[in-house]
């Protein structure tokens, strides 16, 4: 029978709906790519690799959800020595070549650390060109007194040879001569004359600090980061090498700036004045002064911008131009530089921050137990150095060196992660990478082989079980998160010279480091100025010196490379450079919102800075209506038509993106309580779409529109975090709403409890009533480290329900669960809770199939007396950096601990 004319009318509606939904379906999440992913670190121990474990531990890699490897060779071994291979020899690059083509298979990337180790260095490096500081001979020589000296520095202090550059003699009644020309090779022959003079030699010395957990074939001096030549000396293996190898890495990788004592190069003088206007060598007593005073506070100022001015343009700008020439990318964390943190990671193509430690939430069910921690330094602010760099520059990832040291070895779990990565994500980071992962053959016995202050993701390691859903978690986020643009509205300038200015001890070298905080960021106006707009729900980024003389100013907006901001505040400082002043005047004049918190009082420096100042103090009093200090801050943002997020409010925390004017919230719920409310947006009339990136559902949501904002109905538990994204019309399906129709029931029965994987060795299969820990039930079972599977009967309570939620209580450490043979998720996470759908009448089996830490296994191999701490170099220490002792542990709690309860819901409107 022929169909009619209507019947296929209607079938290709019913076709072209079906599409269209499909097509619909598959807008909500962008696809998840290697970028999307989170990376890891991959730590190649003795480089004893081999192309039959690197292909397995990538396809481990790829099927649990990375995206992508950063290759870091580090020490070896012991006992594999025969397998050691040297740094960029044949069959090293013969290993990168086939794990860069195996990664491409696998839709994976590669990025990799252009060295061994940490810092920068290597064989390569000669004593020219090794990392360099500032040495000082003083010798005191009398009115008339007739001297004949070689010169030559202390061998008592100095280990390695120095170069004698320069002699200089400070006379009592403040005369100044320049001895060096009078030198005869190193011979000194001078009589003093009309005054007493202190004799100041200056050699440029050598740190002597080696490649820090160096691989085979990478030992050798540190780098001098202040020198072209230098860097230019050091890539040429490099470039032997990418001409060798057929697949090229992503990326280059410059970890965070652990160059310690570095304060000089043998070009230093010249720099100095070329750049700062005058001759340093006049000044070397009020250099080296270590009394607090005003002259010599202002020669180390220009000391220090003279450092962070070599390291931007003589080192980490030609770095990133020859990472270019090469195809490459550069990765650079700045941190821990002395150097202007903005600029230096705004000279890579990603910028990338680390968090160290673990940090606080009040999450009800969180653990942070004392024994296990050591405290973090994940201070939002300081997060927000990397990604503002990021975004003022225009670079579209920011990256992240993630859960470094989280807890002591074997104790990390993946709901602990949980937390720890979001603050990160919502301060502007949108490429994480794990910290990390340990190359170890399948050979290898377990534990496996470990780098000491990693989690060690990888499948030695019981949370792999379930650790794909950490991963999902990551990638769906940071899916959304890397789409459009950043939507901060307000810059911040940070007031560097501020920092530059003090004694700071006398000491001429100042590395803004993440673990000492209280020494350069706590206690500034900039950072409470940070801290109040952030925490009134204003989005931040933080502009430099550098970036404001980019800055145009068009139709009211400031204008940078990276995009467009409303406003400018300027915190309240005592030194700013009068070209930066000038700048913000010329801005303001153009229309811009400027915000001054408060006025500078000089400029930074010593160079003609009276005759500076009172240029800098007549242009404020010249524009005293441009510059005038503001006495309500909000008041001038909203005037600048910058408006809070006043979501902040319920304790929720935030970041915003923009999606060609739509825009992109990501909301989490850190506090101990449930947030249950229409939430503003700051985004007036409009449809909003509620995303989970812990399930990947999502719908429309109810909300409230007016025509200053859109009030968006929520509910976030402890713990939980939605994505946002706002629409002009509905185009999807509707949000699900339930409350809960009655009160929890709890689940009471047998349960029969069957230990499936993992070791030592599998106990015995147990039935429990009651609910406890599985250490509990024997000797076995108290040293297992693995999965085990619960199974309960239940009859399902006489009652309606829409759907049925379960709730796991305390989970030791994360869960896949089955209703009735159906798969329903992977709970890993506060609150250990899922929507169950519908039960069947009568009989119901729940099996959930629990992994325990790693913890309690590795503590009976201990107490066996077995050896497994087998590696060269930092053989393995605590969170404390102490001798790593797991026989002084409690076993851990593991297993399902309950309570465990079902509770009925019913859906709103």
């Amino acid at each position: 029978m022929m169909p009619n004319k209507n019947s296929i009318v209607l079938l290709a509606l019913s076709v072209f709906a079906l599409l269209n939904l499909q097509a619909q379906n598959n807008t909500v999440w962008p696809e998840n790519t290697s970028q999307t992913k989170p990376w890891a670190r991959w730590w190649w121990m003795g480089s004893a690799v081999d192309s039959a474990n690197l292909r397995s531990s990538l396809i481990d890699f790829q099927k649990a959800g990375l995206g992508g490897v950063e290759i870091t060779p580090i020490y070896g071994v012991k006992g594999q020595e025969a397998n050691f291979i040297d740094f960029l020899s044949p069959k090293y690059l013969e290993m990168l070549d086939y794990t860069i083509k195996i990664a491409d298979n696998l839709n994976m990337q590669v990025d990799m650390v252009l060295g061994t180790g940490w810092p920068y260095g290597g064989p390569q490096v000669t004593g020219p060109y090794a990392a360099t500081k500032l040495v000082i001979e003083t010798f005191g020589v009398k009115k008339n007194e007739q001297i004949s000296k070689t010169i030559t520095v202390d061998a008592t202090k100095e280990k390695m040879p120095a170069e004698l550059l320069h002699v200089l003699a400070y006379g009592k009644n403040g005369t100044f001569i320049d001895l060096t020309n009078q030198l005869n090779g190193k011979q000194l022959n001078w009589k003093a004359k009309k005054t007493d003079y202190t004799v100041y030699a200056v050699f440029a010395g050598k740190t002597g600090q080696q490649v820090k957990r160096a691989a085979p074939g990478g030992k050798g001096y540190t780098l001098d980061h202040y020198s072209t030549e230098a860097l230019n000396a050091y890539v040429q293996p490099f470039n032997k090498a990418f001409q060798t190898i057929e697949n090229q890495p992503r990326a280059i990788f410059n970890d965070s700036y652990e160059v310690y004592g570095t304060d000089f190069t043998p070009q230093f003088f010249q720099e100095f004045e070329e750049r700062r206007g005058y001759d340093l060598k006049k000044y070397m007593p009020q250099l080296l002064n270590k009394e607090d005073g005003p002259i010599s506070n202002r020669i180390k100022s220009d000391y220090r911008e003279t450092i962070s001015d070599l390291l931007l343009n003589k080192f980490d700008m030609p770095w990133t131009a020859w990472a270019h020439s090469k195809n490459l990318k550069t990765k650079l964390q700045a941190h821990g530089s002395p150097g202007n943190l903005l600029d230096l990671y705004a000279s890579a193509d990603i910028p990338e921050c680390e968090t160290f430690g673990s940090m606080p939430y009040d999450i009800p069910g969180f653990r942070r137990d004392a024994e296990d921690i050591r405290e973090g330094d994940a201070d939002p602010v300081m997060l927000k150095f990397s990604s503002s760099a990021a975004h003022i520059s225009g670079k579209q990832l920011t990256s992240s060196e993630t859960f470094t040291w989280l807890r002591d070895h074997f104790k990390t779990a993946l709901s602990q992660c949980k937390p720890e990565v979001e603050d990160l994500l919502l301060n502007g980071i949108n490429h994480v990478f794990l910290h990390g992962s340990t190359y170890s053959p399948k050979e290898a016995v377990w534990p496996g082989w470990k780098f000491y202050a990693s989690v060690n993701f990888n499948a030695t390691n019981t949370i792999w079980e379930d650790a794909s859903a950490l991963f999902s978690y990551i990638a769906n986020c940071q899916s959304m998160l890397q789409t459009g643009k950043p939507d901060n509205e307000t810059l911040l300038y940070w007031p560097i010279y501020d920092t530059w200015g003090k004694n700071l001890g006398g000491n001429l070298f100042f590395q803004f480091k993440i673990h000492s905080l209280d020494e350069w960021l706590h206690n500034t106006p900039f950072y409470s100025t940070t801290k109040k707009l952030m925490e009134n729900g204003y989005g931040v980024d933080f502009i430099s010196d550098k970036f404001i003389a980019q800055a145009t100013a068009r139709n009211g907006r400031i204008v940078l490379p990276g995009g467009t901001y409303k406003s400018l505040v300027i915190p309240p400082c005592e030194k700013m450079p009068l070209k930066t002043l000038e700048k913000l005047i010329a801005l303001k004049k153009e229309g811009a919102n400027i915000i001054f918190g408060g006025l500078p009082q000089t400029i930074p420096g010593f160079h003609d800075y009276e005759a500076q100042t009172s240029k800098m103090l007549a242009a404020i009093s010249n524009n005293q209506d441009l510059v005038n200090p503001t006495s309500n801050l909000f008041q001038d943002l909203e005037i600048a038509h910058v408006y809070p997020e006043t979501l902040v409010k319920t304790g929720l925390k935030f970041i915003r993106r923009d999606v060609d004017g739509e825009k992109i919230y990501y909301l989490v719920n850190h506090t101990s309580k449930v947030i249950d409310d229409f939430i503003p947006l700051a985004i007036a009339n409009k449809e909003v779409l509620i995303l989970n990136p812990l399930t990947k559902a999502y719908g429309n949501a109810t909300v409230k529109k007016t025509d200053k904002n859109t009030l968006v109905k929520l509910r976030l538990e402890p713990g939980q975090s939605f994505l946002l994204k706002t629409e002009n019309t509905k185009s999807q399906q509707d949000w699900k709403y339930y409350e809960a129709a009655n009160k929890p029931i709890p689940l009471e029965g047998e349960w029969t409890l069957v230990f499936e994987k993992g070791g030592p060795e599998l106990p015995p299969s147990a039935k429990m009533d009651t609910l406890k820990s599985w250490t509990n039930l024997s000797d076995k079972a108290e040293a297992f480290s693995g999965t085990a599977t619960y199974t309960l009967q239940f009859d399902a309570p006489n009652m309606e329900a829409d759907n049925w939620h379960l709730n796991l209580g305390d989970v030791r450490e994360s869960a896949k669960v089955w209703l009735n043979g159906n798969d329903i998720g992977t709970v890993w996470s506060v609150p250990f809770s899922i929507h169950l759908g519908p039960l069947k009448k009568g009989k119901n089996e729940l099996k959930i199939q629990v992994t325990n830490l790693p913890a309690n296994r590795i503590r009976a191999k201990e107490m066996r007396g077995e050896a497994w701490k087998i590696f060269y170099e930092i053989n393995m220490v605590n969170k404390d950096y102490e001798t790593f002792d797991a026989t002084k542990w409690r076993p851990m709690p593991s297993g399902l601990l309950g309570p465990i309860s079902i509770t009925p819901l019913k859906q709103i409107k």
